[in-house]
Formats: structure tokens, C-alpha cells, sequence
């Protein structure tokens, strides 16, 4: 069978990034399928991963695979038009928009809290962890909440307020090791059911609840991972509640992927099987949506990190599939795989990032040094 023109080309684009269809890297890949080549052509990244799901193609590495796409800007080779139809209809729509508040929370973090438990940490925090001096899962996401809590300096009795609780892994440990009390909102109804039951006798509340119906005033407040699903139509509305909610001397903590650019929308297979509706900020807009209801203390990046935590997660998924295969079919073990470990790929590419910025109402007086250290606090 003669090359196709998008056999040529695609072979000729994963070339440049070092990339062989049939080689012997672990990086590069096995085509299944030869309709793998018009599809990835034609439908960018939706077309990869599902072409993927569907065994048109294979890869031994994939974190290693996207690391070189990406590192080569391929996607921007291939997806500018599907990209640019995406930011439209992100632009047109809010595709955030209240009655889409918990469409991500039915379709991603209720799957099963079994899959959570096998893949994330003791504490299940779904969030990139701080690995400086950390060698292990359970120390780098302890690693990520003392990191948080210290550059909030958190001091018993404190009322806190914590938006996208998830389990409430986050909220407990405040609570326990820095005795202060917690209000967690999801939007996941699995999430609550686990954040109860592990809560103990803890002075943490966690809530079925869309941010936007957050009311109160409190000492401190940080929201770990879940900004990602706010929506750019949604910024200034989210810092107004923020700005709102925070006693004046208080200090706020935003923990959040972020992107090279500013945009409207994710791409669409991410879209379609893992997070609906969501989009990554890009540092501009946070800057924009914020200014005039907070003043910015600190901004500290460590993207590379979440490179790390995907590794980690993805090494425990493949550990515990045995089990898990009772309840999840082949098809969702290739897109689980493909997720963790193209977002792998895409951070150690530096292709998103992830921040912590750190905010007041009115800027603190005197001096005031932010620590990237993760020491531990006894009370």
C-alpha cells in the first residue's frame, strides 16, 4: 500500500522530535492501524488519544512519547485550527455556568472512590505534591500541605475555608496538626461521603456545594486543584468571593495548574473523557481577574514536580489494576493510562505549569518573607 499524505507527514513531524514509527526506544511507537494517521492528522488530540483507547497505536513510554511532542511544540503543528475552534465556543459560552456546576464531579471524582484510593496517597490528595526533599508519595504530599498551611500561617482557632475539598485530606490535617477549624465545599458527592466518614471527631465541615454559593468570613482560605474548573468567564466572579469571604488581615492561597497561554477552553479529548468543561488559567488572566480585590504576596512555581506525582499515581494505578479490573473494563485502563501519563509527559515538557500564589485583602504590613520550605509544626 503506497504512503498516505498523512502517513508522510505525521511521520515526518515525530521525526523531527526524534520519534520513529517501529523504532527501538521506548519513546517511540507501534502503529496498529493505518487510520491512526489521518485521524491524529485530522482530529489532533482528540483523534491521538482515542486512536490510542482504541489500540490503533501503541507506545512502551508514553510520558516519555509526549515529552518529546510536546518539547518539539508538535501540537501546535497539528492543532492549531481544532484549538482555535475550541477558544471560540469557550469565548461564546460559559461553559461553567452554574447549572454546569457538578457535571465534573458526576463524571470525573464520582467514578469510584476505590480507583482514588488505590492510586493517591494516604491523605488522597488529587493535587500536584512538593517533592524538595521528599522520596515518597505520602512525605511529598505532606510536603505540599505544610508548604501551604506555613506560607498561610495558620494559628489555632483560625476559621478556614477550603474551595475543592476533595476528600477532605487537606482540611483534616489542618485541622489536626495546626488546630484550626475547616469548611471544605465539592462538588462531588462520593467526595463528601468519604470526607465524612474519615473526618473523625475533627472540627472540619466539609459541604456538598457550588463555590459560588459560598457565604461567611474567615481567617485564612486555599483551594488545592480546583481553580482549573472555574472558566475564564468565571475569574472575577471566583475572586470577588474570595476577596469577599476574607477577614481583612487574612491571606488567601490559590494552588493551581496554569498554562504558556491564555485561552478559553482544554482540549477536546481531555474535554470529553477526563475533566468536562475545564480550562487551565494562564498567569494573565489570574493577574487580571484578581487585581483590585487582592494584592499578590507571593507566586511560586514547581511544575516539575507534578511530573513527579503523575509518575507516582500512575505506578500505583498499574500496581493495583488487578484488583481494579473487576470493576473498570480494558477501555478505561488505556484512558487512565493515557491521561496520567501524558499530563506527565506535558509538565515535564514545561508545557503547564503549576502555581501557588498567595494573596491578601489589603497587603501585609511590615516585613513579611514567603518560606519554600515544608518544616513541620507542632502545636
Amino acid at each position: 500500500m503506497p504512503t498516505s499524505f498523512y502517513e508522510k507527514k505525521l511521520k515526518n513531524l515525530l521525526a523531527s522530535a526524534g520519534i520513529t514509527v517501529g523504532g527501538p526506544n521506548p519513546w517511540d511507537i507501534r502503529v496498529r492501524d493505518q487510520r491512526f494517521y489521518k485521524r491524529v492528522v485530522t482530529e489532533s488530540h482528540l483523534g491521538i488519544g482515542e486512536s490510542y483507547m482504541d489500540g490503533w497505536w501503541e507506545c512502551d513510554a508514553l510520558d516519555e512519547f509526549f515529552y518529546r511532542v510536546l518539547r518539539a511544540k508538535l501540537d501546535n503543528k497539528v492543532s492549531q485550527f481544532t484549538r482555535f475552534l475550541s477558544n471560540v465556543a469557550g469565548i461564546l459560552i460559559n461553559l461553567q455556568h452554574p447549572s454546569r456546576a457538578f457535571t465534573v464531579g458526576q463524571t470525573h471524582y464520582n467514578i469510584g472512590n476505590d480507583l482514588y484510593e488505590a492510586m493517591l496517597d494516604r491523605h488522597m490528595i488529587y493535587s500536584c505534591a512538593y517533592w524538595k526533599g521528599a522520596d515518597d508519595l505520602d512525605t511529598a504530599q505532606e510536603n505540599k500541605l505544610r508548604l501551604i498551611f506555613n506560607k498561610l500561617r495558620l494559628e489555632p482557632g483560625m476559621q478556614v475555608l477550603d474551595i475543592g475539598c476533595g476528600w477532605g485530606g487537606a482540611a483534616r490535617f489542618a485541622a489536626e496538626h495546626y488546630g484550626v477549624s475547616v469548611t471544605g465545599v465539592t462538588v462531588s458527592s462520593e467526595q463528601v461521603k468519604k470526607a465524612e466518614a474519615l473526618k473523625k471527631d475533627l472540627p472540619v465541615d466539609i459541604r456538598l456545594m457550588d463555590y459560588r454559593d459560598i457565604n461567611g468570613s474567615y481567617d485564612r482560605m486555599y483551594s488545592i486543584g480546583m481553580f482549573e474548573h472555574v472558566g475564564v468567564k468565571n475569574y472575577r466572579r471566583f475572586f470577588e468571593i474570595t476577596s469577599g469571604c476574607l477577614k481583612d488581615d487574612g491571606m488567601f492561597l490559590l494552588h493551581t495548574i496554569g498554562s504558556k497561554r491564555s485561552s478559553a477552553n482544554t482540549d477536546k479529548w481531555t474535554h470529553k473523557y477526563i475533566f468536562p468543561n475545564s480550562m487551565l488559567p494562564s498567569a494573565k488572566q489570574i493577574t487580571a481577574a484578581s487585581e483590585g480585590l487582592h494584592v499578590m504576596e507571593d507566586w511560586h512555581a514547581f511544575g516539575n514536580d507534578y511530573y513527579k506525582t503523575l509518575k507516582a499515581w500512575h505506578n500505583n494505578f498499574e500496581r493495583h489494576w488487578p484488583e481494579l479490573k473487576h470493576s473498570y473494563d480494558e477501555r478505561f485502563h488505556k484512558m487512565w493510562r493515557y491521561y496520567l501519563l501524558s499530563a506527565a509527559g506535558s509538565f515535564r515538557a514545561r508545557n503547564v505549569q503549576l502555581w501557588q500564589v498567595l494573596f491578601s485583602n489589603n497587603g501585609i504590613t511590615g516585613d513579611f518573607y514567603v518560606s519554600r520550605e515544608a518544616a513541620k509544626v507542632t502545636q
